[in-house]
């Protein structure tokens, strides 16, 4: 891989944030070599561990769980987690080379069995979890053999996430856990979900929240299916009746719910829309591909620029996930994952439509509308289905008016947007 230098320009890269702080009269070359040295030292032992692991366990012999415990255990699951749990306590940018060297040997993707688990539980487990849930958790939620699912929107409190009402309630050392989520990726496969309900109506509807790990096999705890347009039902609603939660299973006091579910969130965005694929990969790829497909004498100028148009834009946008990664110092995303996740979903949108279209009346063609339980989330097979799909990815993750919001006030700085029941009591805020 090649070492950190000086860009084009002269000028030094950003110091990442584990590199050594320099103090006192210390001169520029011997600062600048001491940062490069690092870079390079962690970089060259995140790539040589990901060769020493494919030696030892090879992806086309080895069973995927075998093959993604030995990588856990290998520090290798997420670089940027502590030693023992899945990390080796580097910049999270390392990551990309381990994938990078993992995934063209042919490594199994933890991503396609557990998404939400692995791109957004996991690092909020990591982030607020105590050290038991931690050693407990995180290794069989990268590996596959415990899914997990994210139980944030409610029926009355979608992009208004703060204003949910299902409600906890302590007994003891349990809590109680009573209502209903909506939209719930998953659910049907999940043995654990990440839960938040307000422990306290009397207080803000911000401040009264509180997270916890459920256990979606415990008693009280009903999942039904959401079909959707696909005819598939990814997505579910789940109802909780008496549902006795231990305290240990607190994700970090009572109180921390909002800012536990800040750092799913805000990981969530960045799973969903601040990918960095290859150039011309993922739906481009497929709006390239149906436009080679068409008969010589339909691929016409008009077409041809209208397809130049999206590939320029979907160039830009994986350029923006790259320099926003680049910035990311620590480990939880900031708001910038915002940016890709609003822009990816209106281009797989417009896409997706472009292909479609170029089908013909074929495009109008869908198979079969069986209701079905798929066995992973966004499996995008055909250009039919990728179509009607991606109509789910302005919503999922956060809306892109939501998006528009948060992108304006904490990466513009623009006014807030009015919010009437900021400082009054969850209780006292009128509901229909």
């Amino acid at each position: 891989m090649t070492p950190v230098t000086q860009q084009s320009d002269g000028s030094l890269p950003r110091k990442p944030y584990w590199a050594p702080i320099t103090v006192g009269r210390v001169p520029r070359e011997r600062a600048t070599m001491s940062t490069t040295e690092v870079i390079s030292k962690d970089e060259t032992k995140v790539v040589q561990l990901a060769e020493e692991l494919l030696k030892k366990f090879p992806p086309a012999s080895t069973p995927v769980v075998e093959f993604l415990g030995a990588q856990y255990d290998m520090g290798l699951a997420w670089v940027h987690f502590p030693v023992g749990l899945g990390g080796l306590g580097v910049s999270p940018k390392f990551q990309k080379a381990v994938n990078e060297v993992l995934y063209a040997a042919g490594a199994p993707n933890p991503m396609y069995r557990n998404p939400i688990g692995h791109g957004m539980c996991g690092p909020t487990v990591a982030e607020w979890g105590s050290d038991a849930q931690k050693k407990r958790y995180l290794r069989p939620l990268f590996t596959g053999e415990e899914i997990w699912c994210q139980l944030f929107s409610e029926p009355g409190s979608g992009s208004d996430f703060a204003g949910l009402s299902s409600k906890g309630i302590k007994d003891g050392e349990e809590w109680i856990a009573n209502g209903q989520k909506v939209w719930t990726t998953l659910a049907h496969l999940s043995r654990f979900g990440l839960l938040v309900v307000r422990t306290d109506p009397e207080a803000v509807k911000h401040a009264g929240l509180t997270a916890f790990v459920v256990d979606m096999q415990a008693p009280g705890v009903e999942v039904r299916p959401l079909r959707q347009m696909t005819g598939e039902a990814e997505f579910n609603e789940v109802y909780f009746t008496d549902v006795r939660i231990s305290e240990s299973e607190m994700l970090g006091s009572p109180g921390d719910g909002w800012r536990v579910s800040l750092t799913t969130l805000m990981n969530e965005r960045v799973s969903i829309g601040g990918t960095m694929p290859q150039r011309g990969s993922g739906s481009i790829a497929s709006a390239v591909h149906a436009w080679q497909a068409l008969p010589a004498d339909q691929r016409d100028s008009s077409t041809r620029d209208e397809l130049m148009k999206l590939w320029i834009r979907a160039e830009v946008l994986r350029l923006t996930n790259i320099r926003a990664n680049a910035a990311r110092k620590m480990g939880t995303p900031g708001p910038e994952g915002s940016i890709g996740k609003m822009a990816g979903a209106d281009l797989n949108k417009e896409t997706y439509s472009f292909a479609v279209n170029l089908q013909g009346a074929n495009g109008m063609l869908y198979g079969s509308y069986a209701m079905t339980r798929p066995e992973t989330a966004m499996a995008f097979d055909g250009i039919q289905k990728a179509f009607l799909r991606s109509r789910a990815n302005t919503i999922e993750g956060g809306t892109t008016e939501v998006m528009k919001n948060i992108l304006g006030e904490r990466v513009l700085g623009l006014p807030g947007d009015v919010r009437v029941d900021r400082e009054v009591a969850w209780n006292k805020v009128a509901r229909n």
